[in-house]
């Protein structure tokens, strides 16, 4: 590869990348803290209809003998699942004929109810606040928190294209700042918002510019590390966001109001916004786009901080001219995303690949969006499940070495769908057969774990193999829309496919 040459020239790795992989750790730790947050910022506490007897002492003044809050609870609110107080129904009345011993089960259900009319009253042992609590998102309104994740999912999706595009065209650099500055201002918005609708609002702004950061980073990170390097290079990326997912949980833990949590997450983006500024364009996006003086400004820049400055004098515009012509010559052919399905072996290729990373991605943004369904320490559990993915992350280099990509990737991918379906079997009743397992929690904990597990391994098989499938030409067009708008490219030795057939014969 020409470029790489010029990088070896100007050092290969030496301190600037290891300069630039802190600067992008920043970003890279905060951003599973935004994709996640609503596993607290949303958390559903438990809540009742707010009643005169419970809530308000004048109402309980008037009421003789010496009754506790038990009593009150008991003829104002009917029992709902699992016997415990109903969440969104409470007697038109005080039903005393209930405080009778000898009444019957079919008392209350007798009794006419009415929905929480004057609001609900929430449990704040777990979160002080919620969004969930303060704008009522339970009962009839419950659907709007769904509507709230799709809605953020959208933007994640808008984003992945668009920044794609942007990025080729303005550069990784700027687009990096821009959303730093952009998911800093979004998120910041949000604690200042009095509406549900305008929070998801801000929340797909901020989901846009998290792709871009996701994105651009990945890019900057590829383009200026050799080809040698960037499994590496990939993996201690993969291991940050398992990081960030960790300090969510410990943060959480500590922060238990959404806006103060909203506001720990979201001010670090505006010191990496003025952080990045240091990090330089991509020289190889800048000669491919016709700005060779630039790119070889960034080359020397890059030389002198890994101590070679002679690269200064022997890196000339002339010799770059020579290296990049035929990747020059390259770039400049254009390729349309139809030759993906012309080609049968790609149109193949295309489709299962589209299947796995559908089925993948919908799966693992069920499990990890859904923490409360998971167990009842959702902290912990955030907290393992980031364990657990720096973990997977850690060894998928190894186990593509050993095992190979196709291995790896179906192995896992069936464990992964095991592990989730074994995952609802388990019964949520602790007293079903409950002599088979003295906690049915900690086993759909472990299986969820499990899970998360193998996803961490799958995203990291997959940004390796997918991009492996293609023809060098095609993989530009893949990018978009994908972590890394430059893939990796195969190891040395490693044809770009299993048994695959040369790029001229495909195409």
């Amino acid at each position: 590869m020409a470029f790489a040459e010029l990088l070896d020239r100007a050092g290969g790795v030496g301190l600037f990348q290891a300069l630039q992989v802190f600067t992008l750790f920043l970003p890279s730790v905060l951003v599973p803290s935004h994709m996640l947050i609503e596993n607290f910022s949303a958390a559903v506490p438990s809540h009742r209809c707010w009643v005169p007897l419970l809530d308000n002492s004048t109402a309980q003044a008037g009421v003789p003998g010496a009754l506790g809050p038990k009593d009150f609870l008991t003829v104002s609110i009917p029992p709902g699942p699992n016997n415990e107080p109903h969440r969104c129904r409470r007697f038109r009345q005080p039903q005393w004929q209930l405080l009778d011993p000898n009444g019957t089960a079919t008392n209350w259900s007798e009794a006419a109810t009415e929905p929480c009319v004057d609001g609900w009253v929430y449990d704040r042992s777990t979160f002080t606040s919620t969004f969930v609590s303060e704008w009522d998102l339970v009962c009839d309104h419950k659907g709007l928190k769904p509507i709230g994740q799709s809605l953020y999912m959208t933007g994640l999706l808008i984003g992945s294209f668009s920044w794609g595009l942007l990025s080729n065209r303005f550069g990784r650099k700027w687009i990096l700042n821009l959303c730093c500055l952009q998911v800093a201002l979004a998120n910041i918005g949000m604690i200042f918002v009095s509406h549900f609708f305008i929070y998801c609002g801000l929340r797909v702004l901020s989901a846009f510019a998290i792709s871009g950061i996701i994105m651009t980073s990945g890019m900057l990170l590829v383009e200026w590390t050799t080809t040698r390097r960037r499994a590496v290079t990939m993996t201690i990326l993969g291991c940050f966001y398992g990081l960030g997912q960790m300090a969510l949980g410990a943060l959480a833990f500590t922060l238990r109001d959404w806006r103060t949590l909203q506001v720990a997450v979201s001010t670090p983006f505006f010191a990496i916004f003025l952080i990045c500024w240091w990090l330089p364009e991509s020289a190889r996006w800048l000669i491919i786009t016709g700005k060779p003086e630039q790119g070889l400004q960034e080359l020397h820049k890059v030389a002198k901080i890994n101590g070679h400055k002679e690269a200064t004098k022997s890196l000339t515009i002339e010799v770059l001219m020579s290296s990049m012509e035929e990747e020059m010559t390259s770039a400049k052919g254009r390729r349309s995303v139809l030759e993906l399905f012309l080609v049968p072996t790609l149109r193949w290729r295309t489709c299962i690949m589209s299947l796995v990373c559908f089925s993948q991605v919908t799966s693992y943004y069920g499990l990890v969006l859904d923490l409360q369904n998971l167990g009842n320490d959702i902290f912990l559990l955030q907290v393992l499940f980031g364990a657990v993915d720096l973990l997977a992350r850690s060894i998928t280099a190894f186990l593509l070495s050993f095992l190979g990509r196709r291995t790896t990737l179906a192995s896992f991918q069936a464990m992964a769908g095991l592990s989730i379906l074994a995952n609802k079997l388990v019964p949520q009743d602790p007293t079903v057969t409950l002599f088979l397992c003295p906690d049915w929690q900690t086993l759909r904990t472990v299986f969820a774990v499990l899970g998360k597990g193998c996803f961490g391994i799958i995203f990291s098989c997959v940004s390796v193999y997918k991009p492996e499938l293609y023809p060098t030409s095609l993989r530009l067009i893949l990018s978009r829309g994908s972590q890394n708008s430059i893939p990796p490219e195969s190891p040395p030795g490693r044809p770009w496919c299993h048994g695959a057939l040369s790029d001229q014969k495909l195409l």
